[in-house]
């Protein structure tokens, strides 16, 4: 598959609007830009004061473009109803004409983002229910009918249309070994954490162990200042360029969209 290119943007502060979301979408896309994904995120600590539901934000860049990929990265599940979250992806899915790409992940308690609003703060326990919710969510976006009675989740004699194709994109952080394996079981897998681009050369040998799907993708993230072009070499297939979280300027971000990939 060719290497490809695309922001990943912070909705926070001086972009904590899905108008100046979807403007910003729509430059990119005119850009040379292939992907705008989304952070989620409730708050984000002391320096961050305002900020934007990443699914609005989500429907304003797929309402403002028309080539792009797009989507969430990442959606912590637990925090989620997967009913719900599979209604609200289809939809997208629709809207999106088929460009909507769902990341989701475990989710980081490190500014009380989830113990504050009284969910799992435990990262073993929501790892349990992210994959139980996988389970349930995969289930319900494929339009068959749903029978499930777990430990976290229920979907009894459901079935939801309409039911677009949408790929998961499972986050986590190199080198813990569960998110690779979830993410072998799905679409693509947005590593976290890696030192350099050696660090690849090891998570695509982990994932050949487990044998993902023929189309899959491998998703990293760099600062603006950072060169894209050795972690293309060593294997990512997407390079995302990281816009935000502190200290955003929409002046500055727009010259940097504008310039391209």
């Amino acid at each position: 598959m060719p290497a490809r290119r695309g922001l990943f943007v912070a909705p926070f502060d001086a972009l904590a609007d899905p108008r100046v979301v979807g403007d910003l979408a729509a430059e990119a896309e005119e850009a040379g830009w292939e992907g705008f994904f989304v952070w989620d995120h409730l708050q984000y600590g002391d320096r961050v004061t305002a900020i934007a539901d990443v699914w609005t934000c989500c429907a304003a860049v797929a309402m403002r473009t028309e080539r792009m990929l797009l989507g969430p990265m990442v959606t912590p599940l637990a925090r989620r109803r997967p009913q719900v979250l599979a209604r609200q992806v289809a939809s997208l899915g629709v809207l999106s004409g088929g460009r909507f790409v769902l990341g989701l992940g475990l989710g980081d308690d490190w500014v009380g983002e989830l113990s504050a609003y009284g969910d799992e703060p435990d990262p073993k326990i929501r790892g349990r229910m992210l994959d139980e919710g996988l389970e349930v969510l995969t289930g319900l976006l494929s339009g068959d009918p749903v029978d499930h009675d777990g430990d976290h989740y229920a979907a009894r004699e459901a079935r939801f249309l309409p039911a677009p194709e949408v790929p998961i994109w499972i986050g986590g952080r190199f080198p813990n070994a569960a998110p690779l394996r979830r993410a072998a079981r799905h679409d693509g897998f947005f590593v976290i954490g890696l030192d350099g681009p050696g660090d690849l050369d090891r998570v695509t040998a982990d994932l050949a162990e487990h044998e993902p799907r023929d189309r899959f993708d491998v998703v990293v993230d760099l600062q603006p200042d950072q060169d894209p072009a050795p972690w293309l070499d060593a294997g990512a297939s997407w390079v995302l360029t990281r816009v935000g979280p502190y200290d955003l300027d929409l002046d500055d971000v727009r010259r940097l969209v504008r310039a391209g990939p």
